[in-house]
């Protein structure tokens, strides 16, 4: 890999052929090597695994909006497509450790030591804040959400707050020392600005990671051929991007655009994540059997207010394509997987 002055790795991520939105120009980066099927695939079965204005928690926030059985955040309504329900904090839950796992025990990659104010945007149930809070006590945490759907019993040092990053926030300028965003696809609208924002409310020296997935279902051993419902599946979420603005394969131009926002010592690496537990590595046959989990207790959650509220399907059409899917899930002569790209990146001193 070569440098540039300021830092930045440039490594190459050769053009991905299934994609219909249009992707960024490609940007050098390692490539994960392809994965290997273990014959002897040991997919979960159920058994497998051990047991800016700042809003106050008013009232008005939780009543929630009630659809199609599943209810969703109230404050900024609509602005975000996923559930908030307890099947969708359990779900949130269960991709924390599938992204802890997928870091081998880490919840984090940047080289901080001795953090002093944390931001965790896009916090869901506050469950890495309260991790790192833990880890670091003399740190001050922050996670911010559209929904107050964190518990109220937290460490000392770690609070929540309702808020919509997409505007302007406010923080005092440089008053973060890590700026920790994760699992955000088709969220944001303007990268660009929130990655300006994260720049500016960055103390000199400070860290920003972004732990980005990138929503297209891919395979090395062409097991996913279009029609297949996982190639369907991924087409919903780049017709939603399109339409709204707000991509789900922003993976792929997080290292661009956080350098453009000024950063330096851009670093980026892209994991694969196998859904079931068909590799052959051992570390990836527990990560495929932990996304086997988070996908099946997902697919629901992800799809079903994109496919009725916004492209117009049926709740029965929409149904169908879900158990499609989740009857993909299970099929062991698909060898698929996720990319998730990790982006870390410095503010000059």
């Amino acid at each position: 890999m070569a440098s540039n002055p300021a830092g930045e790795t440039t490594p190459v991520v050769p053009e991905v052929s299934a994609v219909t939105e249009e992707p960024a120009a490609a940007l050098p980066t390692p490539q994960p090597a392809p994965l290997v099927a273990d014959d002897a695939d040991s997919s979960y079965d159920g058994n497998s695994l051990d047991g800016s204005d700042t809003t106050s928690l008013r009232s008005s926030i939780y009543n929630y909006r009630v659809e199609n059985g599943r209810t969703y955040h109230a404050y900024k309504e609509g602005e975000y497509w996923g559930p908030n329900d307890e099947e969708a904090q359990d779900n949130m839950d269960i991709g924390n450790h599938l992204y802890t796992l997928l870091l081998k025990g880490k919840i984090f990659k940047a080289p901080i030591k001795t953090p002093g104010r944390v931001l965790d945007i896009g916090t869901g149930t506050g469950i890495w804040a309260i991790d790192f809070a833990d880890q670091y006590p003399s740190a001050e945490v922050i996670g911010v959400d559209l929904s107050p759907i964190q518990p109220a019993f937290v460490p000392p040092n770690c609070k929540f707050e309702v808020d919509d990053v997409s505007e302007n926030w406010t923080w005092k300028p440089e008053s973060f020392d890590y700026i920790h965003i994760r699992a955000m696809y088709g969220s944001i609208a303007d990268w660009p600005k929130l990655y300006k924002q994260a720049y500016d409310h960055l103390a000199p020296g400070g860290f920003i990671e972004h732990m980005e997935v990138d929503c297209e279902i891919a395979s090395d051993d062409n097991t996913v051929p279009e029609e297949h419902p996982f190639w369907r599946w991924t087409k919903v979420f780049l017709q939603f991007g399109e339409l709204s603005g707000k991509s789900f394969i922003q993976a792929r131009d997080a290292k661009k655009m956080i350098t453009a926002a000024g950063f330096e010592n851009v670093d980026e690496e892209i994991l694969k994540m196998p859904i079931r537990a068909w590799s052959t590595d051992p570390h990836l046959k527990q990560v495929g059997m932990w996304q086997q989990l988070f996908a099946e207790t997902g697919v629901e959650g992800h799809g079903l207010a994109i496919l009725t509220r916004v492209l117009g399907w049926t709740y029965a059409e929409a149904e169908l394509l879900i158990n499609e899917v989740r009857h993909a899930i299970k099929d062991p002569k698909t060898h698929a997987y996720y990319r998730c790209n990790i982006v870390v990146a410095q503010k000059p001193l």
